[in-house]
């Protein structure tokens, strides 16, 4: 039985070369978050890695720690104790018909779309008792007007009837944006948030001004997230980072999956593929 869900939700680059908006979650059932988090940080101890755990911060001499604390991470993704969710949009997707309120408040507009579906809350196993939810996001970067009124939407959610359907209740006073530095799961998603928009932009390939040869902070980032990559393909051999996941035939693994990536597309939009990669300069 489900008693009660947490939330934990991040945001990454706005405008990419190829993908842009991206956003990370992890969903975690509150009778598993003690041990989570305690087998994080046991980790990060171990590692003697006492400062904030960030993909910006990826460098060679880290990498093999940053490596080792990825390892537990996806262990504990693949035994489902964590459900991570990572949505972004293609830039040769245009949104068309949206208005001036549309285009001013996009970053909350998405947001709210990544908390409503990217987790399958919807396709949850009916329980017994109402499941509480915590939803906690990093800093909000925006007006306490725009962050009041966003974190409002979200808890005029228990109206959804998909959500009321399941007995979901969002908590009010539990939703609210925290300091990731004190949280070791959001760090960890980060990295992996990190990683996931690093290698579509394709800043993989990035060389220092007059130089031949990439950097070597950039050749760590790449190491990381090709292990990381294959952390990914143990749960789902052959995945597919620059689509939306599969369900398989079964509209359920939306929620059942431990690990998922939406490529968002709105309702209405055009294609520019003169902003593909294979049409880049």
């Amino acid at each position: 039985m489900i008693r009660e869900l947490i939330i934990y939700a991040d945001e990454s680059v706005k405008k990419g070369e190829y993908f842009s908006n991206f956003y990370g979650g992890v969903l975690i059932r509150s009778k598993d978050l003690k041990e989570v988090e305690d087998g994080l940080l046991e980790k990060a101890e171990e590692l003697h890695l006492h400062n904030e755990l960030k993909w910006q911060k990826v460098t060679a001499q880290y990498l093999d720690k940053y490596q080792e604390m990825m390892k537990l991470f996806f262990e504990l993704i693949a035994n489902d104790k964590v459900k991570l969710r990572i949505m972004f949009t293609q830039n040769n997707i245009e949104a068309i018909g949206i208005d001036a309120y549309q285009k001013e408040h996009e970053y909350f507009l998405l947001y709210y779309q990544f908390i409503k579906h990217a987790f399958g809350l919807r396709h949850i196993p009916n329980q017994a008792e109402p499941i509480k939810l915590r939803i906690y996001f990093d800093k909000l970067p925006d007006t306490k007007e725009k962050v009041s009124l966003f974190k409002s939407h979200i808890i005029s959610l228990n109206k959804y009837p998909d959500f009321r359907n399941k007995k979901i209740q969002i908590l009010a006073d539990q939703v609210t944006d925290v300091d990731s530095k004190q949280r070791i799961i959001m760090q960890c998603t980060d990295i992996v948030l990190g990683a996931i928009q690093f290698r579509l932009n394709n800043l993989h390939l990035i060389k220092p001004e007059g130089s031949k040869r990439r950097g070597k902070r950039t050749i760590a980032k790449e190491k990381l997230y090709k292990f990381i990559n294959r952390e990914i393909r143990k749960i789902y051999p052959g995945f597919n980072i620059g689509i939306t996941t599969g369900i398989n035939g079964e509209s359920r693994n939306r929620w059942i999956h431990p690990y998922r990536h939406w490529n968002f597309t709105p309702s209405n939009y055009k294609r520019d593929d003169s902003k593909t990669k294979k049409n880049a300069p």
